[in-house]
C-alpha cells in the first residue's frame, strides 16, 4: 500500500512538472519583434581614453552620434559627473539618418591618477538616457618621466 501511495505521489509531482514546461504564448515575444519607432541615438563610440596627460592639461573629445530612429531627436540636457568636465552638444533637432555631436572638455587641474568621467545625455530617444565616458591617466606636474611639452 505504501508503494502504491508513493508511486501515485511521484507520478503527480512529475505530471505537475511536465505541465510547467509549456512554451510561453506568442504575445510574450511580440515586443521583441516590433520595430522601435521614434528617435534613437546611436554613438560611434561610448568611451574615449586620452591616455597619459599632465596635471593641468585641458583636453577635449567629440563623440559623434546618428539618429537611427524614425523621428527627430532632441537633446534635452547633457550633464557631466563633475565640474572638471564641460559638455557642449548639438542644440537643434537631429533628423532621422542625420548626425550630431557631444563635445566633452576635461580640465585635469587638481587631479592625479586614473580618471573616468561620465557624461549623461538626456533626450527624447526611444531607448532613454545614454552615457559616454572619458578616461585619462593624469600624471603629476613635474613628476619624473612627464613633460609639459607636447611631442611634435
Amino acid at each position: 500500500m505504501k508503494k502504491i501511495l508513493l508511486s501515485f505521489a511521484f507520478a503527480t509531482v512529475m505530471a505537475g512538472g511536465a505541465m510547467a514546461q509549456v512554451a510561453p504564448k506568442a504575445p510574450a515575444t511580440a515586443p521583441q519583434e516590433q520595430a522601435v519607432t521614434g528617435p534613437v541615438m546611436t554613438f560611434a563610440e561610448t568611451e574615449y581614453n586620452f591616455g597619459d596627460i599632465t596635471q593641468g592639461d585641458v583636453v577635449e573629445h567629440v563623440f559623434k552620434f546618428t539618429n537611427t530612429g524614425t523621428q527627430p531627436l532632441v537633446i534635452e540636457r547633457v550633464t557631466a559627473s563633475c565640474g572638471c568636465t564641460t559638455p557642449a552638444w548639438t542644440k537643434e533637432p537631429v533628423m532621422p539618418g542625420k548626425s550630431g555631436s557631444i563635445t566633452a572638455k576635461y580640465n585635469s587641474a587638481g587631479r592625479v591618477g586614473t580618471q573616468k568621467k561620465a557624461i549623461t545625455v538626456v533626450s527624447n530617444s526611444a531607448d532613454g538616457a545614454k552615457y559616454v565616458y572619458i578616461v585619462a591617466n593624469v600624471k603629476e606636474k613635474g613628476a619624473a618621466g612627464t613633460s609639459s611639452a607636447k611631442a611634435e
